[in-house]
């Protein structure tokens, strides 16, 4: 089923090609059917090539979903156009009084900081209030795992010794949950972050469900008891080329950085990667919109509380 996009964004044609059906505005609305609305925070850097992540993982259920794409007021991306961001992205204050199915809060490249010392800390922190009111199930991704299960649950995060990264085995901790349903008992995700939580931070967490780890990588997949908060500290989303490009980038900046792990064929960074994750990755995206998110969602979005 297509995802509905604002007309004339970039990532239509991405995905078009692709064999990915997304739909304008102007053609859904007159359609008798009422799509789930998906808000999406992009806080990375490289705002359009995220957008064509998730909106290939939206993309993947029988749900017609409706994405409206969110920016920071409090700091502006340089890395993106600027006629890009007036065209298609709004800030919170356009849409606070509106309501969401589902709200997904990207990672950002930001993890070395101290929670407060980031720049939209105080704006961030008043968004994930917001989402508590305002929308039914919110997936927090990778840098926003760590801020959300900081903010949240009071869960801290922990400077790590050398970078996470690669694509690691993960365990499924809690069987039977509907978020990883139809998962392989081990699987793999890829990970690139500085930083980490704890096991026995997010198991001590009141209210707080641990649902899949990795011996190597730690903490995967936690969310809140009744499946409104979702915290992934990975990147599933990440294309083939994801790591290695952040590889080719620290190397040029000079960086002493080892290769992805468990990525290229071999493990030989001269050899093109293989994806292992897509699969799931997928599942993920369409279990958290089946399970966590249509099936639970009220028809009228003003009943949300």
């Amino acid at each position: 089923m297509p995802v509905i996009i604002p007309d004339h964004l970039p990532a239509a044609g991405i995905l078009a090609g692709e064999n990915i059906f997304t739909m304008g505005r102007q053609r859904a609305v007159h359609q008798d059917i009422r799509p789930l609305k998906i808000a999406i925070l992009n806080l990375m850097p490289t705002k359009i090539i995220t957008e064509v992540q998730l909106m290939r993982l939206l993309s993947n259920s029988a749900l017609q979903i409706e994405v409206v794409l969110l920016q920071t007021g409090s700091y502006t991306s340089r890395n993106t156009p600027g006629e890009h961001l007036e065209a298609f992205y709004k800030t919170i204050d356009d849409v606070s009084h509106l309501r969401f199915d589902g709200l997904v809060i990207t990672g950002a490249p930001v993890e070395t900081l101290p929670f407060e010392q980031v720049e939209y800390w105080p704006e961030l922190k008043g968004i994930m209030d917001w989402s508590v009111r305002h929308v039914y199930s919110t997936l927090h991704i990778c840098w926003a795992a760590q801020a959300g299960l900081y903010h949240h649950f009071g869960v801290p995060k922990y400077p790590l010794e050398k970078k996470m990264f690669g694509v690691f085995r993960h365990s499924i901790v809690k069987p039977n949950t509907a978020l990883l349903r139809g998962f392989d008992d081990d699987f793999p995700a890829p990970h690139s972050r500085h930083t980490t939580v704890r096991r026995e931070d997010v198991e001590a967490a009141e209210g707080l469900e641990l649902l899949a780890h990795s011996e190597d990588a730690g903490v995967y997949i936690a969310a809140s008891r009744d499946g409104r908060q979702i915290f992934v500290t990975g990147h599933p989303e990440y294309d083939a080329d994801s790591l290695h490009n952040e590889y080719v980038r620290d190397i040029g900046k000079g960086m002493d950085i080892a290769p992805p792990v468990n990525y290229y064929r071999g493990n030989d960074p001269g050899k093109v990667p293989v994806v292992t994750w897509r699969a799931h990755a997928n599942l993920l995206y369409s279990n958290w919109l089946n399970y966590h998110v249509y099936q639970e969602t009220p028809y009228d979005l003003g009943e949300l509380a």
